[in-house]
């Protein structure tokens, strides 16, 4: 395929741009990309997860909500603003210490904040019945604490049913 602009040279640069559900391609040489300002882009080397992670940091929070307050972890003494030039926690304490920060940007991240990991195919069966009833029973008592009886009944009716599967597979 040759350049769309020279008619010379084969195209190296494949651009699609869609403005208004309009879409334009342009396939361009090297020295024509170049002259026109299209090539000019670059996701070299000095692209890295810490720019990218950085850069979510900035614009999830701004500056001006880090310089607001400055907690510090307790066990390692890192700041969240610590925390956000670098990309990185200091320790495991640290997600504690700046769990309200970090939960909307684990989630934003990686789809949800808490790490659910793969199972063992052997034990794989009791440890979701296991992580299943821990939650039902947070839930049953967010039901209890918010006075909604008959979901918490309904939970617990669940809870039971799943203690006895449970102790029938042990």
């Amino acid at each position: 395929m040759l350049c769309d602009e020279c008619k010379r040279r084969p195209a190296s640069v494949h651009i699609t741009k869609i403005t208004n559900n309009h879409k334009v391609e342009k396939h361009l040489c090297q020295q024509c990309a170049q002259a026109s300002g299209e090539g000019s882009f670059s996701f070299g080397p000095q692209f890295s997860v810490h720019d990218f992670l950085k850069g979510m940091f900035t614009h999830g929070f701004g500056e001006g909500h880090i310089a607001q307050s400055q907690p510090a972890c307790a066990n390692c003494g890192m700041t969240y603003q610590d925390f956000s030039r670098t990309g990185r926690i200091g320790c495991s304490a640290c997600y504690g210490a700046f769990g309200q920060r970090l939960e909307p940007l684990l989630r934003r991240i990686h789809g949800a904040s808490v790490h659910t990991g793969k199972l063992p195919k052997r034990a794989g069966g009791q440890l979701e019945l296991k992580q299943r009833l821990k939650r039902l029973r947070q839930e049953l008592s967010r039901h209890v604490a918010n006075e909604e009886y008959e979901q918490a009944a309904r939970v617990r009716d669940e809870i039971r049913s799943l203690e006895k599967q449970l102790n029938s597979q042990s």
